[in-house]
């Protein structure tokens, strides 16, 4: 989870990657937002998959 928060905050920023991980909803997630997938038990690793999927992530975060 730490690895995870990591990548969120090098690629979104610090103040915003909370904000995103709570607001912005993801299909590839069952329509739930990146807090709502890991709050029920979805893997990490598929979570920032889906996120790589919907932004455009750093080749070296992925």
């Amino acid at each position: 989870m730490t690895d995870f928060w990591n990548r969120m905050n090098r690629h979104f920023g610090e103040r915003y990657a909370t904000s995103w991980a709570h607001d912005y909803v993801i299909a590839e997630l069952g329509g739930r937002t990146v807090k709502q997938a890991l709050d029920d038990g979805v893997a990490a690793k598929e979570v920032w998959r889906a996120v790589c999927g919907v932004t455009d992530v750093d080749p070296r975060l992925r």
